[in-house]
C-alpha cells in the first residue's frame, strides 16, 4: 500500500540546505535576494572620454594603469559599429580548387603526422601520402562546392568589424579620479558623457 506524498515546497532564501548548493562554472552561487527581483544590477558606469580610434582609447587606459588607477573598473566600448567586407578577388572554379587543395593539404598533413607517430616503418612516406591525398580531396571538394553555388558568390572576401568611436567607461564612483588623471595626460578626448 502506498501513501500519498506531501507536496514539496520549492527552496527559498533562508531555508535549510542553502549552504549546500553545488558550485557552478562561475564558482559558488550567491543566495538570491528575498524580494524576488533577481540578481543585483550592474554597477553604474560613466563615460570619461570618447576617442576616434582604438589606440587612443588604449593609451588612455594604459595611462590610468601607469598611475595606479584600478583599471579593472574600466572598459573600452566600441560604438557606431560597421561590418566591412573587403573583396579580395574573383573566385573561379580553378581558384576554388586551389584554395580547397591548400586546406585539404593541411588536414592531410595532420592526419599523416597522426598516423606517422604510430608507424614502425617509413613515417615520412606516411606523412607525404596523407598530405597528397588531403590536397587532392580538398581540391575536389573545393571545385564541386564552387560549381554547386551556381555563380551566386564568385568572389573571396574578408569581413571585419569596425567602430566609429571608442568610449572609455569607468564605474561611477571612480569617474572623478579617472577624469583628474586623464586631465594630466595630453590626449584630449572628444567628449565625456554620462552613461
Amino acid at each position: 500500500m502506498t501513501r500519498p506524498s506531501a507536496p514539496i515546497a520549492p527552496w527559498r532564501p533562508g531555508m535549510p540546505g542553502g549552504d549546500n548548493l553545488p558550485s557552478g562554472p562561475t564558482g559558488q552561487p550567491t543566495a538570491a535576494r528575498g524580494d524576488g527581483s533577481g540578481p543585483q544590477a550592474q554597477t553604474p558606469t560613466v563615460t570619461i572620454g570618447s576617442y576616434p580610434d582604438y589606440p587612443s582609447a588604449q593609451r588612455a587606459v594604459d595611462y590610468l594603469a601607469d598611475n595606479r588607477f584600478p583599471v579593472e573598473h574600466t572598459a573600452i566600448v566600441g560604438t557606431d559599429l560597421t561590418l566591412v567586407e573587403t573583396v579580395l578577388g574573383r573566385l573561379t572554379t580553378a581558384r576554388a580548387a586551389l584554395l580547397g587543395a591548400g586546406t585539404g593539404a593541411w588536414f592531410g598533413l595532420f592526419i599523416g603526422l597522426l598516423f606517422g607517430i604510430f608507424t614502425a616503418g617509413n613515417w615520412l612516406a606516411v606523412i607525404l601520402v596523407g598530405l597528397v591525398i588531403g590536397a587532392i580531396w580538398g581540391a575536389v571538394f573545393g571545385a564541386v562546392a564552387h560549381a554547386m553555388s551556381g555563380g551566386q558568390r564568385d568572389f573571396t572576401s574578408a569581413s571585419s568589424l569596425r567602430a566609429g568611436q571608442y568610449a572609455v567607461i569607468v564605474d561611477a564612483q571612480l569617474a572623478d579620479q579617472a577624469r583628474q588623471l586623464l586631465n594630466r595626460m595630453h590626449l584630449t578626448p572628444t567628449g565625456a558623457t554620462a552613461r
